[in-house]
């Protein structure tokens, strides 16, 4: 017992001695160091929180210290918040005697939401400081922020506590339908290049009318959102060409979230739903981001849908969901998708020329390109495929096959390549892939080569000489100018671009 007795002694006396000595600090003397002597806070929306970034606060010196103070230097009126080591300060902007052991770190996580008024009005920078201590010994770390205006359209939220729906089917989503008349945005069918837009839910164009987008107009999605052109109702996208790499003369679909981070997740947002019914859609010089599916579109009351110079980048599910659509493209760039970058299904009548497809997802079910004739529990079950036709196109991705073809013979099922490089397992017996030897749906295929894109990760997918998609198209279906404005030479490269020398 007096053994044991002693032992507990022993190691009380070590555990106190221990505890002592966590208090045993100085003061700091403004030698801390930092992992940035500025954090940028990538640009945000008027009144939308940022994202969280990160500063690490490093002591190395061979002292316990104690920093007498860590705040904001606008204080309680400072739109930036900060947790210090997980604790909460005075409202994330004051904290008081901070200890710092001897060549140790702590963490600082600092956010923001901030209005379009609070930044610089020459600017649009919202700035403000980290000090640590004061006097002599003060040391900061700069905050900025780009504040950037926006229009908001959002549903209306009754007094209930419930917000506004549209009706889909039996069904009701949280949105609401534009309005040419509204009272604070005057002309919601018109999007300009003013500002950007930011929607939340569903906007809905309403039937008998149209929406227009102008050249370099934006618009970001909230998750959860999206755009209906509903029946009789109409989407005119009218991008033109752009001269720099900012695309300033696009029209931009994308999410609401501007950080580096974001720029290539996947299912940000819903889709741009051109349903049953809507009529006369036409889309030029439109880039499509982060969505889950970039474009639905379905028997457009039995119009052409014309899409031309359109990128489609990132989508969980489909780049592009066709169903018993009828769609005229030229100059499509599609690239990764959760399940196909195309989809042509139940029918249709489709026309693609000079378009790249290509799907790099990690997956082993992805495709590139995907055509059937049927919808599983529809009634009809099978509608006519009246045509499928790809001119001077790359069908290409990771996956050892990157066409799917699918039918019932219940319904026409009509399709033909002309001048397309394909990737597709060329020892496949199945009738349908004979891309050599059936004349009827083949014509000079590049089977299995490489287009060697320039760099997919970046949705870059330039050609150059070396790829086997140079000089391979058939002039008969040329499009003469490619998708950023260069001239085509003849014989044609197939795909969206023509070929340069990639830049060093």
């Amino acid at each position: 017992m007096r053994s044991i007795s002693f032992l507990l002694f022993i190691g009380l006396f070590l555990a106190l001695g221990s505890c002592r000595s966590d208090f045993e600090t100085v003061a700091s003397s403004g030698d801390l160091t930092f992992s940035k002597d500025t954090i940028y806070l990538d640009t945000v929306f008027t009144n939308i929180g940022s994202s969280t970034y990160r500063l690490k606060v490093y002591n190395n010196s061979k002292n316990d210290i104690s920093i007498p103070t860590i705040k904001l230097a606008k204080g309680l009126n400072s739109k930036y918040r900060m947790t210090v080591d997980g604790m909460q300060g005075t409202q994330g902007k004051l904290f008081d005697n901070i200890t710092l052991l001897a060549k140790d770190s702590l963490y600082i996580f600092i956010e923001t939401t901030a209005d379009i008024t609070d930044a610089n009005p020459t600017d649009f920078l919202y700035t403000d400081q980290i000090e640590f201590d004061a006097g002599t010994n003060l040391q900061k770390v700069e905050l900025v922020t780009l504040i950037q205006d926006a229009v908001f359209l959002y549903p209306k939220r009754f007094a209930d506590g419930t917000k506004e729906t549209l009706p889909i089917g039996d069904q009701k989503i949280e949105g609401f339908y534009l309005d040419e008349n509204d009272p604070v945005n005057g002309n919601e069918l018109l999007f300009t290049n003013k500002k950007p837009y930011v929607i939340y839910g569903y906007a809905a164009v309403p039937s008998g009318k149209k929406a227009v987008f102008e050249a370099g107009s934006r618009v970001h999605f909230h998750a959860n959102s999206g755009l209906i052109v509903s029946n009789n109702a109409t989407i005119n996208v009218n991008g033109t060409q752009s001269i720099t790499e900012a695309l300033e003369k696009e029209v931009i679909f994308e999410g609401d979230r501007l950080e580096p981070e974001y720029s290539n997740v996947p299912g940000q947002w819903g889709t741009i739903w051109l349903t049953d019914g809507s009529t006369n859609n036409a889309i030029n010089h439109l880039t499509i981001k982060n969505a889950t599916i970039g474009l639905l579109i379905q028997n457009n009351n039995g119009t052409k849908v014309s899409i031309k110079n359109t990128q489609i980048y990132d989508s969980s599910n489909y780049g592009i969901l066709a169903q018993t659509a009828k769609i005229e493209g030229e100059n499509i760039v599609i690239n990764s998708a959760g399940l196909a970058g195309l989809s042509c299904s139940y029918g249709g009548d489709y026309k693609f020329t000079h378009s790249t497809f290509n799907n790099n997802w990690n997956s082993s079910s992805q495709v590139a390109v995907s055509i059937n004739n049927y919808s599983i529990g529809a009634i009809p079950e099978a509608k006519d495929l009246t045509q499928a036709t790809f001119n001077n196109c790359i069908i290409y991705g990771s996956y050892a096959n990157e066409l799917a073809l699918s039918k019932k013979t219940t319904a026409a099922f009509n399709y033909q390549f002309n001048n397309c490089l394909i990737k597709y397992d060329s020892a496949t017996t199945n009738p349908d892939y004979q891309f050599q030897t059936d004349a009827v749906h083949y014509n000079a295929i590049v089977l299995n080569e490489s287009p060697k894109f320039y760099n997919l990760a970046q949705n870059k997918l330039n050609i150059e000489a070396a790829s086997a998609a140079f000089a391979k198209g058939n002039s008969a279906f040329l499009i003469p100018i490619d998708i950023i404005g260069n001239s085509r030479t003849l014989p044609p490269d197939l795909g969206a671009y023509q070929s340069k020398p990639f830049p060093k």
